[in-house]
C-alpha cells in the first residue's frame, strides 16, 4: 500500500510543506525519508512511512479536539473566537470571561446556539461543529479570554488586540536618511581597539550635523565566547542581554573612583596592550574583553564589598528584569564549567542551578556588567531624544543553539532542525545556519511571550527596526539534524499572529518597523508588509537591468533605500568588479563564469552610467566612481523611499566588505575596523560633501 500521500498529509497537518519551488523555479517534492526528518524534528514519533495513517488519525482528532485555538487576533480591537465543540455540548449557556492586560475584567453570558457556524465534521464517529464568538472594542494588548461550557467544560486563549497598520510617523518626518556602520567598525584614537557605546553616541552627534536623522548598526547582543570564536552578530547568545563588549568603561562611575582600577590602566604593561589592540587592522575580540574584564572584574568587586547608594538602582534594575539574575548564573556555570550548555551535568542542562555550582565573583561580574550596559543604553537613547535622532537596530532571526535562550526557553526550539536555505546557484549545496528554528506549535502554546520580550528589549531603545529574514514569520527552512540542506523542507508559522505583535510593539514603543525580505520571498510576504504598512528593502545592486530602459526603477514608497548591505559588496567592489575575482578565488565561479559576470557587470555599468546622464546627475564625459556615487546616492534621495541609508565605508571607497556571506575563516567577517578614524572620517571633503548632497535632496 502507497503511503506516501498519507505521509504528504500528514506533514501538511503540522505545517510542513511536502512541495515547495526553488529560486530557479523547479518544483522540488520531499520524498518520503526527508518529510519523516522533518516530522521527527517537529516531534511526531514517526519511523516508517507504514505508521502515517495512525498519526494522521491522532492529528486530525488533537487539532479538533483543541476548543479554542492557544492564539487568536483581533485586528483593531474587534474579532472573531472559532470554538471547536462536539455537538454535544454544542448548545445551551456559556459563561466568557476576559482578564485585560491593564487588569480590567469583563463577563457576559449567551447561548451557544446563538453563534454563527461555519463548519460541521465527524471524527471518529463523534460530530463536531465550529460556532465563533464575536469580540469588539477591545483596547489594545494580550488578553486571556476564558469560557465556561456545558459539562462542566471550561478553555482558554491569548487574545491579541492589535491595530492592523504599524506604526509610522507624520508625514513632515516621512523622508529621513541616516548612516550605517557597525558599530565595533567605528572607533576614535581614544578607544579601545573597537567602538563602544560612546563613539556611537559621537557617531550619532557627527550624522545629525550632516543633517541625517539615525545611525544603523549590527545587532548588538550578548556573545558567548565559550561557544566558539565566531563574532557574527548574528548568532548571538540572548536576543534580551547585550553585549557588554560595547561598554564604555570610563563612563562607569566606578572607573573614576577605583584608585586601583586607574593604576592598573595606566600600567605600562595594560597601555602596551591597548596600544596593539587600537593599531590592529581588525578587531581583536577575545584580547580586547579579556583586558577589559580585567578592570570590569575589579569594578564589580569594588561595587558589591561596600554599601552605596547605587545598590539600590541596581535593585530597580533587577525588579524590571528578573531573568538577569538567571543569565548571570546561567553565564557564570558556563565559566566554572568551560563548555556549553549542551556539554553539562544532566542537573545543570536542565536548568537546576544553585549556588554552590558556580563562583559567585563570576555571577557577580555578569549581573553588574548587565547593569552597566543598560545604564548606557538608557543615556544613548536619552541623548538621542535630545537630538532628534533615531537608532536603527536590527533584529536578528536566530540565536546560538549554545547560548542562554536556548537553554532557558528550549521548549519554544526545534532542536532537531537548524534554519537555513535550500540549494540554489549562489549556494550549490544550500545553507545551514546553525541555529534552532522557533516551533510553531510550542512558540503559540505559550503565547508567544518569548518573541515578545525579545521584541520589547530591542524596541526599548530602537526607533527603526529591522527584522532579519522578515519571511521567517511565515515560513522557515528547517533542515534536520545529521542531514544537508537538500533533506530540508519549509516548515509554515501562524504569521498572522507574529504580525500582530510586531505591529503592537511597534505601536508601543512608537517604532518603525524594516522587514527584510531580500532574496526569493513569496508574494504573500510582500503583501502582508504592505497590508500591515512594515517598511520593505530595496537595495540598488539588486534592481539594476541593463536589458532594461530605464535599467533602474524607482524604489517603493514603503522602503528602506540603500545602494547595497552588510552582506553584500562595498560600491566601489561592485562596481569595480572586485566582488566576482573573490567569489572566483573561493571557487564559487570557474573561469568562464567569472568572464561572463564581468562582462554582465560591463553591460550594468555602462547603462547606469547612460541612465545617470540622462537624468543630469552626472557630468558630460564623466565615468569617475566617486561621481557615480553620488549620482546614484542623490537618485535615491530624490525618490520616494521615506528612508534612505548610506554605508559610511562606500564615502571614502573601500573595497573590502564586512561579511563574505558563506565563509567563515576564509575571510575576516564581522571584524574589520574601518579605514580611519572616526576624528579623520569625518573631515574628508569627500566625506562631507556626499552626505551633504544626500541631505540636500531628502529635505
Amino acid at each position: 500500500m502507497d503511503h506516501f500521500p498519507t505521509l504528504q498529509h500528514l506533514a501538511r497537518l503540522h505545517g510542513i510543506q511536502p512541495v515547495f519551488f526553488e529560486i530557479s523555479g523547479t518544483r522540488r517534492l520531499a520524498d518520503s525519508d526527508s518529510l519523516i526528518r522533518l516530522l521527527n524534528a517537529w516531534g511526531v514519533p514517526i519511523e516508517r512511512a507504514e505508521q502515517a495513517p495512525a498519526l494522521l488519525r491522532e492529528r486530525r482528532q488533537t487539532l479538533w479536539r483543541r476548543i479554542l485555538e492557544p492564539v487568536c487576533v483581533a485586528w483593531d480591537g474587534n474579532g472573531t473566537v472559532p470554538l471547536r465543540l462536539p455537538e454535544a455540548i454544542a448548545n445551551g449557556p456559556f459563561r466568557a470571561h476576559l482578564q485585560c492586560e491593564n487588569g480590567d475584567e469583563y463577563s457576559w453570558e449567551g447561548r451557544l446556539q446563538d453563534l454563527n457556524s461555519t463548519r460541521r465534521r465527524t471524527i471518529d464517529g463523534e460530530a463536531c461543529v465550529v460556532r465563533h464568538l464575536p469580540l469588539t472594542d477591545l483596547a489594545d494588548g494580550y488578553h486571556t479570554l476564558r469560557l465556561e461550557l456545558p459539562a462542566g467544560t471550561t478553555a482558554s486563549t491569548r487574545i491579541i488586540a492589535s491595530p492592523r497598520i504599524s506604526w509610522h510617523p507624520d508625514a513632515g518626518d516621512s523622508r529621513t536618511w541616516g548612516v550605517f556602520a557597525p558599530l565595533y567598525a567605528i572607533h576614535r584614537k581614544r578607544s579601545w581597539g573597537a567602538g563602544d557605546f560612546s563613539d556611537l553616541e559621537s557617531m550619532m552627534d557627527w550624522v545629525a550635523g550632516q543633517g541625517g536623522q539615525f545611525v544603523a548598526t549590527l545587532p548588538l547582543l550578548a556573545w558567548l565566547s565559550e561557544a566558539n570564536d565566531d563574532p557574527s552578530p548574528y548568532s548571538p547568545a540572548s536576543r534580551l542581554f547585550w553585549n557588554e563588549f560595547y561598554l564604555d568603561l570610563t563612563q562607569i562611575p566606578e572607573f573614576r573612583s577605583s584608585d586601583a582600577v586607574q593604576s592598573r590602566v595606566a600600567s605600562p604593561g595594560f597601555q602596551s596592550e591597548l596600544s596593539k589592540l587600537r593599531t590592529s587592522n581588525l578587531v581583536q575580540y577575545a584580547a580586547q574583553m579579556e583586558l577589559k574584564r580585567q578592570v570590569l572584574r575589579q569594578l564589580a568587586e569594588e561595587f558589591f564589598a561596600q554599601p552605596a547608594d547605587r545598590r539600590q538602582e541596581l535593585e530597580v534594575y533587577r525588579h524590571a528584569h528578573p531573568d538577569v539574575d538567571r543569565y548571570a548564573a546561567f553565564r557564570a556555570v558556563g565559566e566554572r564549567e568551560g563548555c556549553v550548555w549542551t556539554n553539562w551535568p544532566a542537573r545543570l542542562r536542565d536548568g537546576d542551578i544553585n549556588e554552590s555550582d558556580y563562583d559567585p565573583a563570576e555571577y557577580r561580574y555578569h549581573l553588574y556588567t548587565q547593569w552597566q550596559v543598560e545604564r548606557q543604553l538608557q543615556s544613548l537613547r536619552t541623548h538621542a531624544d535630545s537630538i532628534g535622532a533615531l537608532w536603527y537596530l536590527d533584529f536578528p532571526m536566530g540565536v546560538n543553539r549554545s547560548g542562554y535562550d536556548v537553554w532557558r526557553w528550549r521548549d519554544v526550539f526545534a532542536l532537531g532542525a537548524s534554519g537555513g536555505a535550500p540549494p540554489d546557484v549562489f549556494f550549490t549545496k544550500g545553507q545551514n545556519w546553525g541555529f534552532p528554528p522557533l516551533h510553531p506549535e510550542r512558540l503559540r502554546e505559550q503565547g508567544y511571550d518569548y518573541l515578545i520580550r525579545c521584541l520589547q528589549r530591542h524596541l526599548q531603545y530602537a526607533r527603526l527596526l529591522r527584522v532579519d529574514h522578515v519571511m521567517g514569520l511565515h515560513r522557515m527552512f528547517w533542515i534536520p539534524s545529521g542531514t544537508g540542506a537538500a533533506a530540508g523542507g519549509y516548515v509554515r508559522y501562524h504569521s498572522q499572529e507574529m504580525f500582530a505583535i510586531l505591529v503592537l510593539e511597534s505601536h508601543r514603543a512608537q517604532a518603525q518597523i524594516v522587514g527584510e525580505n531580500l532574496g526569493t520571498v513569496p508574494d504573500a510576504v510582500n503583501a502582508a508588509l504592505r497590508r500591515h504598512r512594515i517598511k520593505d528593502m530595496y537595495v540598488l545592486q539588486f534592481s539594476g537591468n541593463p536589458s532594461e530602459n530605464p535599467p533602474l526603477h524607482p524604489p517603493p514608497d514603503s522602503s528602506v533605500a540603500s545602494l547595497n548591505t552588510h552582506d553584500t559588496p562595498t560600491f566601489a567592489s561592485f562596481w569595480d568588479g572586485l566582488d566576482i575575482d573573490d567569489r572566483s578565488d573561493l571557487g564559487l565561479l570557474n573561469e568562464d563564469q567569472a568572464w561572463q559576470e564581468h562582462e554582465y557587470r560591463g553591460w550594468l555599468r555602462e547603462a547606469l552610467i547612460a541612465f545617470l546622464h540622462r537624468e543630469h546627475r552626472l557630468p558630460d564625459g564623466c565615468h569617475e566612481r566617486h561621481d557615480v556615487l553620488k549620482g546614484l546616492l542623490t537618485w535615491l534621495a530624490d525618490g520616494p523611499a521615506p528612508v534612505v541609508l548610506v554605508t559610511l565605508e562606500d564615502l571614502w571607497g573601500e573595497t573590502e566588505p564586512q561579511n563574505t556571506p558563506g565563509t567563515f575563516e576564509e575571510r575576516p567577517n564581522w571584524r574589520r575596523k574601518a579605514r580611519y578614524p572616526m576624528e579623520e572620517f569625518s573631515q574628508l571633503p569627500a566625506v562631507r560633501d556626499l552626505l551633504a548632497a544626500v541631505a540636500d535632496r531628502r529635505r
